[in-house]
Formats: C-alpha cells, sequence, structure tokens
C-alpha cells in the first residue's frame, strides 16, 4: 500500500457494509470542523509565529505520547518536558525527536499511532514509517516545511477546514490572547470556555488565594456566599464576550448537592477559613456542580462535566513536573444517584444543556444512556480521552444508542492539545461511525438515506446544535 494509512481504514474488511461505509465517509470527508472543546493555546492563533520544531510541535507537549514513552523507562527530562522549578531537561530537539522515533514502534495499534500516521501523512507528505534510521529524514523534512507561511497556525487552521475551536481557559485567565485575536481582524473563529476548577475545588492548589484573586478581578466581596456567586456571574459574562458558549468541570466525582442557600452559605463560611474536613470540601464541589448549572440555566452557557479521574495519580511526577503529565487514571464513577440533586433541580429545564464525559465505560449502558435517553437537560458527550479509538467510539455507540439514540449525543470533539492532530482525530471518529452506519443498513436496521443524514449529523452538525454554535 502506498502512504502510512489506508483509505480503508477502520471499515469493514469487505462485503456491503464495506462498499456503504465508504459512500458514507465520501460524502462527509470534507466538511468543516466543529472543535467546540479542547485545549490548543490561543497564544498560536493570536501571534502566528511559526511552531519552533518538530519535538517541541509533536512530542513536548502531549502526554499521550510521553506517557507511553515513560511506562518504558523513559524520562521525561530527556524528552524535553519542563520542570516547575528549572532543573535541566533535554533541550536539543534533535535529540528529543530521535528518541521518540526510535521508541515509535511502542505506539502500534493505539490510536496515538494513527494519528500521528495521518500527520506525518497528510500534513507533511512522508510516506516512509517512523523509526529510527528515518528519524532524521522526517525532522529535516518537517522542520523545513515549519518555516513556510502555510504552515503557520492561521494558515493550518484554514487549511484543516476548521470553522469553530474552543479553547478552554481558567476562571482568573484574563483572555489577553483572546483579545489579541479579535483585535486582529482575523476572521478565524477562536473562542474560550469557561474552567472554574481553582475557585471551585478547594483541594485545588492555591484555593484560597484563588478566591482572592478571583474577587479582585470580578470586583466582588468573595468572602461571602453572595459575593463569591455574583464574581462567577461576571466571569461568565466576561468569557462570553469573548465567544464562550461553554462551560467546563473537571471534578473528582459526579457528585452533585442541592442545600438551601443558608445551609450553602454556612458551608462556604467554612470553606473560606479552610476547613480541613474532606467531607466538607466534598460537599462543597458537589453543590458548586448544581450553582453552576442553575447559572448556566439563567445565562446559556452549554455546562460539561467531565468526572471520573483521578488526576495527577504520582505525588512524585506531580511535584516535579506539574499538571497534565499522564499521570491521570480512571475511575469507577457513579451518575445516577450522584447526578439527582442537580436533576431535580434543573434536570427537566428544556432550554438548558448539560453534557456528560465519563471515564468509566460501564456506566455507558447501565446510567448515562438511560439518564439522558428521559432527562431535556441531558446530553452524552462522545467517548473521551482513554476511549477516543476506534474501540472506545464503537463501544459508545453500541451502548448508548439501542436506549438514547443518536440525537441525545453530541458528536464529536478532539478535546486535544496537539493542533496537528484535530484533522486525524475527527477522520479516526467519522471513519467510526460511518462503519457503525454502515453495519446497520447492511443489517436492515437503518435506510440508506438515513444513513447518509445521520452521518452528516454525528460529524458536524450535532456537535453545532449541542454547543450553540
Amino acid at each position: 500500500m502506498a502512504g502510512l494509512t489506508d483509505p480503508d481504514l477502520l471499515f469493514a474488511a469487505e462485503g456491503r457494509a464495506l462498499s456503504i461505509a465508504r459512500d458514507l465517509h465520501a460524502g462527509i470527508k470534507d466538511l468543516p470542523i466543529i472543535s467546540p472543546h479542547g485545549h490548543t493555546d490561543p497564544r498560536w492563533y493570536a501571534l502566528n509565529e511559526p511552531f519552533p520544531d518538530p519535538a517541541q510541535l509533536l512530542v513536548v507537549p502531549d502526554h499521550y505520547i510521553f506517557r507511553m514513552l515513560f511506562s518504558q523507562g523513559v524520562r521525561l527530562e530527556d524528552l524535553g518536558v519542563p520542570t516547575l522549578d528549572g532543573s535541566p531537561v533535554e533541550t536539543d530537539p534533535r535529540a528529543i525527536w530521535r528518541r521518540f522515533a526510535e521508541h515509535y514502534y511502542l505506539f502500534r495499534g493505539t490510536p496515538t499511532r494513527l494519528w500521528l500516521d495521518h500527520v506525518l501523512e497528510h500534513l507533511f507528505g512522508i510516506e516512509e514509517p517512523l523509526n529510527a534510521s528515518t528519524a532524521s529524514r522526517h525532522y529535516n523534512t518537517i522542520a523545513a516545511l515549519l518555516q513556510r507561511d502555510d504552515y503557520r497556525p492561521r494558515a493550518l487552521f484554514e487549511r484543516f477546514n476548521i470553522e469553530v475551536i474552543a479553547t478552554t481557559e481558567g476562571a482568573l485567565d484574563d483572555l489577553q490572547w483572546h483579545k489579541t485575536i479579535r483585535d486582529s481582524g482575523w476572521q478565524g473563529r477562536v473562542i474560550t470556555a469557561y474552567r472554574p476548577d481553582a475557585v471551585v475545588d478547594p483541594d485545588f492548589e492555591g484555593f484560597s488565594a484563588n478566591l482572592d484573586r478571583l474577587g479582585e478581578i470580578a470586583g466582588c466581596d468573595t468572602g461571602t456566599w453572595a459575593g463569591y456567586l455574583d464574581a462567577h456571574r461576571q466571569r461568565r459574562a466576561f468569557f462570553k464576550s469573548f465567544g464562550a458558549t461553554s462551560s467546563d468541570h473537571g471534578h473528582p466525582t459526579a457528585e452533585t448537592a442541592n442545600l438551601s442557600d443558608a445551609a450553602a452559605e454556612e458551608l462556604f463560611n467554612r470553606i473560606r477559613r479552610g476547613s480541613d474536613d474532606e467531607r466538607e470540601r466534598k460537599l462543597f464541589r458537589a453543590q458548586m456542580l448544581t450553582e453552576m448549572a442553575k447559572m448556566s440555566r439563567d445565562d446559556g452557557l452549554v455546562m460539561q462535566i467531565h468526572p471520573g479521574s483521578w488526576r495527577n495519580h504520582s505525588p512524585g511526577v506531580f511535584q516535579k513536573f506539574g499538571r497534565d503529565k499522564g499521570f491521570d487514571i480512571p475511575t469507577r464513577t457513579d451518575y445516577a444517584a450522584a447526578l439527582k440533586p442537580l436533576l431535580d433541580c434543573v434536570g427537566l429545564e428544556r432550554d438548558l444543556s448539560i453534557i456528560l464525559f465519563t471515564l468509566d465505560e460501564t456506566s455507558y449502558a447501565r446510567e448515562l444512556a438511560p439518564l439522558a435517553g428521559v432527562y431535556p437537560a441531558l446530553k452524552l458527550g462522545p467517548a473521551w480521552w482513554f476511549h477516543d479509538s476506534p474501540e472506545g467510539m464503537r463501544r459508545f455507540r453500541e451502548m448508548t444508542t439501542e436506549t438514547a439514540g443518536f440525537y441525545n449525543t453530541v458528536g464529536f470533539n478532539d478535546d486535544t492539545r496537539a493542533f496537528p492532530s484535530i484533522p486525524a482525530r475527527h477522520d479516526v471518529a467519522r471513519r467510526v461511525d460511518c462503519a457503525f452506519l454502515a453495519r446497520l443498513v447492511a443489517e436492515h436496521r437503518l435506510r440508506e438515506d438515513e444513513a447518509h443524514e445521520l452521518a452528516r449529523e454525528l460529524a458536524y452538525t450535532l456537535a453545532k446544535k449541542a454547543y450553540r454554535l
């Protein structure tokens, strides 16, 4: 086969299902990309400077890559991952790239391999496998292309056919890069999303100082419950002024609470004084999910809940390298009981949109699909993070469609920091969905015209509608 990727990638091996999948994919493969949730750096689009080198673009910032290498004994320092204390790490991009290439075989059979092969072939024109012997040649090819104007961030944004992309900023962010983008007159649509974890989670580092800062920038007294809630409202409105259509909440669990105003105020006062009672801290996080849902009901921001990750599982790596270094591990997650206080409060609101994600696949058929299949406020986010893979996407469709259908889901979002992989990730999702729809047609469970309509919905329309874009 020519190239690194096969045109029938992820389709049935043969027969009618293969033919149908090809036709479905041909009809949607060139649709614009809607990327409603991700973590690319708005600075890239604001400054539009060339990406520095292949290692800094593809290896150093991507925890999907360095967690695999670390698991096989490669030190993070040797991959150029910065340390919090400034202690030395590898700074030679060629050395980092060579080390990555020498270990590329470790990604065989993984979604990371699919994405990277797609990037190498379709973005950089490389059709020769990456390994130790080709590392230098491929580095030179990529490095030369990155110096060209048509490989700068804005040019790639347009080349990728991205209609809109949402970055994710913390509640204390001044959104200066979004202001730069807006003031530049560039027509690319880059919006933000409100991520308040640092000021709603008492276990977040610097929580008390974060609340002080929240009060300063919002002009509210965050020493009081009423002032604290007003500060959130002010910040949400500020984020909306820079295009935000959603908020994002990365809580350890999906636990919610619906306390009386007096009880919530009393709890906040104890938390503000620095309560070390774990039950009170958990209850405060739970109450804040419900408060955020009520604010979404009022201001229209779509609410995303991303629970179920034991973040920074290794204290040693966290202390040396900080957050998001590959040590976030899925945990068992309860939804039916955990969400009930929130749903009792706002679950029947037809104009509210709450998108649920999970890292616990056992909850798909048992809890998530039945919940989203009846509560008007709920939708199911796509297979996420560890399940952002062909098998994970198939399992998601198989276990949720029969109860929640397609229209209580929200299409696909790439949730990535790795900007060059965005087209690859969306193509994988589109291929998996086309293969799933083709199977339904081949089994006489879906008309072919319906499959074509659904393929477009899953690739484009549902995400655009769900995120109010």
